[in-house]
C-alpha cells in the first residue's frame, strides 16, 4: 500500500512539475491520468519494492546528485581532450572491470551510470564483468578505481518472484 501511495504522490508531483497550469480542467485531467496510471500499474502487479523503491528514496537522491556531478566532470574532461591542441589526450581503449554489485539491478544501474558519463560506454555485462570502452586514460581510470560502483546504494535487493 505504501508503494501505491508513494507512486501516486510521485506521479502527481511529476505531472504538476511538467504541466504547471492550475486550471480546473487540467487539474481534473491530471488527477484522472494519475489515478488511471496507478490503477493500471496495480492491475499489472508491477508496483512493488523493486519497481518503486520507497526505502531507497534518500539514498537514490544522493546517488543521482553524485552521478550528476560525475557527468559534469566527465563532460568537461571530454571537452578538454577534444579541444586540446595535442593529439595524444584521446586514447580509446577497452577495459574489463569486475562489478562489486551483488544483484542484477545493481549491475545494470552501474552499467547505465558508466554509459551516462561522457567518455565511457558499457559495451557488455556478463556475470558481473563489464566491458567498457573509454575515450581517454582519465575516463578509464574513473571506471577502474570503482568510483561509480561505490556510489550505488548498497540496499538494492531483488524482490522475490
Amino acid at each position: 500500500m505504501k508503494h501505491t501511495i508513494s507512486l501516486s504522490l510521485f506521479l502527481a508531483a511529476l505531472w504538476w512539475l511538467l504541466s504547471g497550469y492550475p486550471k480546473p480542467i487540467l487539474l481534473g485531467l491530471g488527477v484522472f491520468s494519475v489515478a488511471f496510471t496507478v490503477w493500471l500499474a496495480n492491475r499489472m502487479d508491477v508496483v512493488d519494492r523493486e519497481s518503486h523503491p520507497v526505502h531507497l528514496s534518500v539514498q537514490l537522491l544522493i546517488f543521482w546528485a553524485r552521478l550528476f556531478v560525475e557527468i559534469v566532470v566527465s563532460n568537461l574532461q571530454v571537452v578538454a581532450a577534444i579541444l586540446s591542441p595535442r593529439r595524444n589526450p584521446i586514447q580509446p581503449h577497452f577495459l574489463r572491470v569486475r562489478s562489486h554489485q551483488k544483484t542484477a539491478l545493481g549491475q545494470v544501474l552501474l552499467a547505465n551510470s558508466i554509459t551516462l558519463t561522457p567518455g565511457t560506454v558499457t559495451v557488455s555485462l556478463a556475470q558481473g564483468e563489464l566491458l567498457v570502452h573509454a575515450l581517454t586514460k582519465s575516463s578509464g581510470a574513473g571506471v577502474v578505481d570503482g568510483q561509480l560502483d561505490a556510489m550505488i546504494p548498497a540496499d538494492l535487493e531483488e524482490s522475490a518472484p
